[in-house]
């Protein structure tokens, strides 16, 4: 009963749904014009990685952003069993797929650990950043 009431509800929501038509939409040319006339032209293969380093200063990004600990600890508590925190923290690659190859990390268990030592450490986890091994705590109790 219940599938069949949500099977209902599903249909009639898809039935107010109104597909979108090319003709209800408009481009407003002067201001694309305006748009590609301030645009700056570049080369992709003429552009250094010094120049993208200045060029992401300027902008106000930072090359090596400090990573914060509230968003390592959110990643671990929902997604740690695929080691989305890791690569938040900029874990190698293979330390990531490691937590997925291993049923979420020793079947949940080390994301489990990882969750309580980030908690602990939450001042400071720059031991945690760029951390290879697979047991991030490893040395930091």
């Amino acid at each position: 009963m219940k599938n069949t009431i949500y099977i209902l509800f599903v249909f009639i929501a898809l039935m107010g749904i109104k597909p979108a038509m090319a003709s209800s939409y408009t481009i407003n040319e002067p201001v694309v014009d305006q748009l590609f006339d301030n645009a700056v032209e570049s080369d992709m293969l003429s552009f250094s990685s010094l120049e993208m380093s200045n060029a992401m200063s300027a902008s106000g990004m930072a090359l090596n952003a400090e990573k914060d600990a509230i968003v390592a600890i959110l990643l671990d508590a929902f997604l740690g069993t695929l080691g989305i925190h890791r690569f938040y923290l900029g874990t190698e690659t293979l330390s990531g797929l490691a937590y997925i190859l291993t049923c979420g990390g020793i079947f949940g268990v080390v994301p489990l650990i990882d969750f309580i030592v980030l908690i602990i450490n939450y001042e400071d986890i720059s031991p945690f950043v760029n951390n290879p091994s697979f047991f991030m705590w490893k040395g930091h109790l």
